[in-house]
């Protein structure tokens, strides 16, 4: 029987209580197993927590198999160094995650891993990049912190054509918008953190694929040992169970608000790929089939200092992380870029005026008062 993605949440992965008949997954916090027995053990990612959790996000995104990892970026980490080697070449969309950004400029150059950063979307750059020893090509759609828009579709089929394999970081759109493997990606990334944990609790990181890659990242990821907990891979599998009611309403407050900061005076740009006059609009709405996500970045006018206007905030918090339930908000330049060079911030479009908003799940009509408080005291 065919399950829609809401029964998924709930019902995927989980594991039946044949000794108490419980109804939720009981956790397993062991972390040695009789080996005449067993084979489980925690960081070969196949004790019975972890193979629950993965196993939903595998269903969740379409995906033949999953492995969890500690972090988003150990994801990253993990599935690149395990399916590169010295001498291979990789091409990186030009805005992504600054996290993964200092990942590539500080680790690849050790091991000889080149590199470039294309504007993806331009075919002449990504034909100019490409060589005989390109062999991933890495993707985020939409991007952190500027909401930019990929054609999923289009680079997974330039990735075939050209026998690359194709990653996504597919965190800020969570498999309730969007899911990847449908449009011909290879890979997709979450940082688990995000909107599958979704509660500001939890540490993780997670990616999917078909079993060949998957078992390829598996067996690097034994000697890198990022591997996750039994009791965060059970806070995992539970928050899941509501991460379809989470994201839509964060959805819906997120375009109410876009649209609301859109028509502001003080505002300078809004990032929101479900405004009508975003440059990628149109394709968003093929690939982001239940909405546009819950993240939004905004610029403020020159006449506001960003951190007074934070300060002013009452309900939305100033936090460095993102999707949980509660509204957060934090400069990108502060925080997730800070360790980029300030001129290519610049270039980027990420100014110190800059604010990535991080829409919850509260009602949007008070988030928008708080907002609008905020930049009436700012004059």
């Amino acid at each position: 029987m065919s399950k829609k993605l809401s029964t998924k949440c709930i019902h995927s992965g989980g594991i039946v209580d044949d000794n108490f008949h419980g109804n939720i997954t009981p956790i397993y916090p062991s972390i040695t197993y009789d080996y005449l027995k067993s084979d489980a053990y925690p960081r070969y990612f196949n004790t019975p927590n972890q193979l629950s959790a993965a196993k939903k996000i595998a269903e969740l995104e379409g995906a033949e198999d999953a492995v969890l990892f500690g972090s988003g970026l150990a994801s990253v980490a993990t599935s690149m160094f395990s399916l590169l080697s010295s001498g291979d070449h990789v091409i990186l969309q030009k805005s992504l995650y600054g996290g993964t950004i200092n990942l590539v400029n500080t680790e690849f150059k050790k091991f000889k891993i080149e590199f470039d950063y294309v504007d993806v979307s331009n075919n002449n750059e990504l034909e100019n990049a490409l060589n005989s020893k390109t062999k991933i090509i890495y993707i985020e759609s939409p991007s952190n912190p500027l909401l930019s828009i990929t054609d999923i579709k289009s680079i997974a089929s330039f990735a075939k054509k050209n026998n690359l394999i194709s990653i996504i970081d597919n965190t800020f759109a969570s498999p309730v918008n969007q899911n990847p493997i449908s449009l011909g990606i290879d890979l997709v990334i979450h940082s688990a953190t995000k909107y599958l944990g979704g509660h500001s609790d939890i540490l993780a990181g997670v990616v999917c694929g078909s079993n060949d890659l998957i078992s390829v990242i598996k067996k690097s990821g034994l000697n890198f040992g990022s591997n996750i907990s039994e009791y965060i891979s059970w806070l995992l599998e539970r928050s899941i169970k509501t991460l379809s009611v989470r994201v839509l309403q964060q959805n819906y407050n997120a375009l109410k608000i876009a649209n609301f900061l859109s028509r502001h005076k003080k505002i300078n740009k809004v990032y929101y790929p479900g405004l009508e006059k975003h440059p990628k609009h149109d394709v968003a709405k093929l690939q982001m089939t239940a909405g546009f996500g819950g993240m939004v970045s905004f610029e403020l006018n020159d006449s506001i200092d960003s951190d007074k206007f934070v300060k002013t905030l009452k309900i939305i918090q100033p936090t460095m992380s993102l999707a949980g339930v509660e509204s957060t908000i934090t400069s990108p330049a502060k925080t997730s870029h800070k360790k980029m060079d300030p001129e290519d911030r610049d270039k980027m479009g990420i100014t110190k005026n800059l604010l990535r908003f991080s829409v919850g799940i509260e009602d949007a009509d008070d988030l928008i008062n708080d907002l609008l408080n905020a930049l009436e005291i700012n004059e």
